[in-house]
C-alpha cells in the first residue's frame, strides 16, 4: 500500500532532518513502516519514520536483529516508541550504541558504513551535525 502524500508530509516535517539531513542527498528518503506492514503495521502517522534508502532496504521486514556482542536477538530500534539517546551516542561523525538495541541497530542497517560517514562530515562542515536533539 502506498503512503498518501498527506502523511508522507507529516513524516517529512516531524523528521527535521534529525539523523542525516536530506538536503544534500541525491535520492529521496524513504517513508519507512517501523512495524513492518507484512507483520501487521498500519500505514499511519505513528508507526511511519523517515529514513535514508539504503538503512530502510537493509532494515527490510525486521523487527529484530542480533547483537554484536552477546549475539543475543533484540528488538531493532523503534524511532517512534523509544528515545534516541537511550541507545546511542555520537563521537565525531561516528554513531555507538549503549545497549544491544542500539549496537544491533548500527551493525544491521551499517549506519557508519564509509560514504554515511563522508555525509555526517560534510553536515558537520556546514554546521548541521550533531542534527537537533541527538546531541
Amino acid at each position: 500500500m502506498a503512503v498518501p502524500n498527506h502523511l508522507r508530509q507529516a513524516v517529512i516535517q516531524r523528521s527535521n532532518n534529525r539523523l542525516l539531513s536530506q538536503l544534500a542527498q541525491e535520492a529521496t528518503f524513504h517513508i519507512d513502516h517501523v512495524v513492518p506492514q507484512a507483520v501487521g503495521g498500519p500505514t499511519a502517522l505513528d508507526n511511519l519514520a523517515l529514513a535514508c534508502v539504503t538503512c530502510s532496504l537493509r532494515k527490510g521486514a525486521r523487527q529484530t536483529v542480533v547483537d554484536v556482542e552477546g549475539e543475543a536477538e533484540v528488538p531493532i530500534f523503534n524511532p517512534r516508541r523509544e528515545a534516541w539517546s537511550m541507545h546511542f551516542r555520537w563521537a565525531g561523525v561516528r554513531v555507538f550504541g549503549l545497549t544491544a538495541t542500539g549496537r544491533a541497530t548500527i551493525a544491521a542497517l551499517q549506519m557508519n558504513r564509509p560514504h554515511v560517514l563522508a555525509i555526517r562530515e560534510e553536515e558537520r562542515q556546514r554546521g548541521r551535525h550533531p542534527p537537533p536533539g541527538h546531541l
